[in-house]
């Protein structure tokens, strides 16, 4: 006698409600994007907001293709799959004069609205050319001054200089709504990015060169600031706020700045220029004069050489071997590891100074040196400009 024995019960399947669950957790957190603040496509500055013009019409361009094109291929996909027995299937078909005309003229044609949008919008908000209006049917009136600003990126703080206010601040901003601003902006150290995305478009900072960017800011606020070039260890902290503020209150913030400020001297500024995170803002009531064309120049150190003084040289013909004597005012990149204040990071061989871990050495993947092994002392490396 056989005994048949009962099959084994099946197993419950619980991943189509989990799925449904996480779909349904999702449409849940859906509305919670509604509190991002999408300042790019919401900016309070006319040049922003022509750039964020710009962006929508690139992608409604572009849209006029892909749009098509995956509606069409899912509506192929749908007419000649396997079930529908009425789809005409004809595997001799190999060309249609009508369906290439389509095909190749609509991409055309967009290809063309776009390098027309390009050309001009390239002109027009070239970061180095002077404002034209202050906000769409407003031109810039002929009596208003642009108010001018030179910033400089520092290891990890912005100072900003207001020569024609005379004084400097550290991560703080400020200029009056509807007046057109000329920044001048540089670097201390290595390359950094000035943006402030309610203003306009990001602009680089460069040791040794000088870009510009021209902007105005047509709406009272706070608006933030950064650096958007990765510098270091303190990048994430090189922040700072954007005051757009009306006439009278710029001039109070002016005022304040004078009596809250100290002196910016060029010890002051060899102290300040130091890398340091998080610093709080400051105010300078006065400038030492020629401050922003020394950091420019690469010279605010005592004993460096200006880069317009070389390139006079330079230009006349160089100095011939006379030249030599010039090299060691032009060594730049060593002048933290002088003072011993280079950045917190800083280690053998960059630095020629010893980690500061208690890690044993021998290499990026943990490995023993022999014993008795000897070292030699690693010089600090030194670079010319």
């Amino acid at each position: 006698m056989t005994l048949s024995v009962p099959p084994p019960p099946r197993a419950i399947s619980t991943g189509a409600p989990w799925r449904s669950l996480r779909g349904l957790a999702l449409l849940l957190l859906l509305p919670m994007l509604a509190g991002c603040n999408l300042v790019v496509m919401q900016p309070s500055g006319d040049v922003a907001v022509q750039q964020r013009n710009l962006v929508l019409a690139s992608t409604g361009l572009m849209l006029l293709i892909i749009v098509p094109v995956i509606v069409l291929t899912l509506l192929f996909a749908w007419h000649y799959r396997a079930a529908n027995k009425e789809a005409v299937y004809d595997p001799d078909w190999h060309h249609s004069t009508q369906l290439e005309v389509v095909i190749w003229t609509a991409p055309l044609m967009i290809i063309i609205a776009l390098g027309a949008l390009t050309w001009i919008s390239t002109h027009t908000l070239d970061p180095y050319r002077p404002l034209t209006r202050l906000a769409p049917n407003r031109p810039v009136p002929a009596d208003v001054k642009p108010l001018t600003v030179e910033a400089v990126a520092l290891d990890w703080k912005w100072l900003f200089f207001y020569p024609d206010q005379g004084i400097a601040t550290v991560n703080e901003l400020a200029a009056p709504v509807d007046r057109p601003i000329n920044f001048k902006i540089t670097a201390a150290s290595v390359m950094n990015c000035f943006y402030v995305p309610a203003l306009a478009g990001m602009v680089y900072a460069m040791p040794g060169m000088e870009t510009k960017l021209h902007a105005v800011i047509n709406k009272p606020g706070v608006y933030d600031g950064l650096s958007a070039q990765y510098s270091g260890t303190g990048f994430s902290r090189m922040t700072f706020k954007f005051h757009g503020l009306a006439p009278e209150e710029f001039d109070a913030w002016v005022s304040k700045a004078k009596a809250q400020g100290s002196d910016l001297s060029r010890d002051a500024y060899l102290q300040l220029e130091k890398p340091s995170e998080a610093e709080p803002v400051r105010y300078y009531t006065s400038v030492a004069d020629g401050l922003y064309s020394s950091i420019l120049n690469m010279c605010a150190v005592p004993g460096k050489m200006c880069m317009s003084e070389m390139m006079r040289i330079d230009a006349a013909g160089g100095a011939g071997i006379e030249s030599r004597e010039n090299r060691e005012r032009l060594r730049y990149d060593n002048r933290h590891l002088e003072r011993g204040d280079e950045a917190p990071g800083a280690t053998v061989p960059a630095s020629g100074r010893e980690p500061r871990s208690e890690a044993p050495r021998g290499g990026a993947h943990g490995g023993h040196e022999a014993p008795g092994t000897d070292h030699a002392p690693v010089a600090p490396t030194q670079r010319s400009p």
